[in-house]
């Protein structure tokens, strides 16, 4: 039995943040069913090219979708409504990831459904909450990278501001909102009373800061940006060139200077008053840079990864071809594939958690409205027998 088998979530996601966060859970065992509007084409990921797996569905969709079930409903409408509130009497908890002003006016929070589920959990991830004056504003991942300071500490010093290559806010803040939803819904199973849980994008950017933060907030240090993603506090820990391209070391003990120097035959560098403390290294980082780029420039990334691997934490920067041809990123087995009605062997991330030694398994996600019948239709029967009796 997967860990939540028999669990089932109602969803009315799009994009990235709610639908990672449930992919999750999904990938752990819970039905997880997408709450989609017919009218508007369904989760809007459906239409985001250019890698389209026939009408209504892409492959950047199905990244965020895996395992999952789809049911087409028009909320606005009296009958599309009323099969979602059925469904919510059998639902664990439904997630949104709407705009903040939405939730209420849709109905689709604990107030507006504790009268058919009073266990029901209710998980509201939005751009900027529901309790304040941004509420209805739209927002995305960017933004809070942009507002919450974090493109501030990213790229190059005497470059622009930066954001992170990926929409890792969109994922952490998905993230994040299961991680609620589970601990509330162990409550709910407990009480029988369910709740709302609310995260936002730009409260989980800001909580990225963690000890940047606390530095920040009681001593009013910035954090600043450093060469080569170097770390502000211990050095070496950055990228350094090789003869064809780079690695990333990081020396975050003496005991990894010391074999650094001792792996690359620059024992000098021990008795360099410049570098004999971790604070010298510090505050003499791009004279370090020159003398490591000296030495490491006249061997291959491939060569040193040979001689430090496994002595001290060291790993070459591939871009994403490389990455994925990398023999390492085969044995974890993150990459499986997927049938689907228009890619027999769909590649697609795994899940990257193991149970007992077990990933879970991965299918594709239902195509826009595929499990009306099987899903509704137990349901209306249902209806019709209360009516009867």
């Amino acid at each position: 039995m997967t860990p939540l088998d028999g669990i089932r979530i109602l969803s009315l996601e799009s994009f990235g943040a709610g639908p990672y966060g449930t992919m999750m859970l999904a990938d752990l065992g819970a039905e997880v069913i997408k709450i989609e509007n017919p009218a508007t084409g369904g989760d809007a990921s459906r239409s985001i090219g250019p890698h389209f797996l026939g009408e209504g569905d892409s492959q950047y969709a199905q990244s965020f979708n895996l395992n999952k079930r789809s049911v087409a409903l028009d909320l606005s409408r009296p009958e599309d409504r009323a099969d979602f509130l059925a469904l919510v009497e059998t639902a664990d908890a439904v997630v949104n990831n709407l705009r903040g002003d939405l939730p209420k006016k849709l109905g689709i929070d604990y107030a507006s459904l504790s009268a058919i589920n009073p266990a029901i959990v209710c998980v509201h991830i939005s751009a900027y909450g529901r309790d304040n004056e941004r509420a209805a504003w739209p927002g995305y991942d960017f933004l809070a990278q942009a507002e919450a300071g974090l493109m501030s500490m990213t790229g190059e010093p005497d470059g622009p501001p930066a954001r992170i290559g990926l929409s890792m806010i969109d994922y952490m803040t998905g993230i994040t909102g299961m991680v609620g939803l589970l601990g509330c819904l162990i409550r709910a199973r407990a009480t029988g009373r369910g709740c709302d849980v609310d995260t936002s994008l730009f409260e989980v950017a800001t909580h990225q800061h963690a000890y940047s933060a606390t530095w920040f907030l009681n001593t009013g240090t910035m954090p600043q940006r450093l060469p080569r993603g170097a770390h502000g506090s211990v050095a070496p820990v950055q990228s350094v060139r090789t003869q064809d391209g780079w690695i990333y070391v990081m020396c975050m003990k003496e005991k990894f200077w010391r074999i650094l120097c001792e792996r690359i035959e620059r024992p000098d560098l021990l008795s360099d008053p410049r570098f004999a403390t971790q604070e010298g290294r510090r505050q003499n980082r791009a004279a370090l840079t020159d003398e490591l780029d000296a030495t490491m420039t006249t061997r291959t990334t491939r060569e040193w990864l040979s001689v430090l691997t496994g002595a001290i934490p060291a790993a070459p920067i591939y871009n994403v071809a490389e990455a994925f041809a990398n023999p390492f990123m085969q044995k974890t087995g993150m990459v499986t594939s997927v049938r689907h009605p228009h890619a027999d062997a769909l590649k697609v991330l795994s899940c990257p958690l193991k149970i007992d030694g077990v990933r879970p398994a991965k299918s594709a996600c239902a195509s826009l409205g595929a499990d009306n019948d099987s899903l509704l239709a137990p349901l209306h029967r249902r209806e019709e027998a209360r009516h009867e009796a």
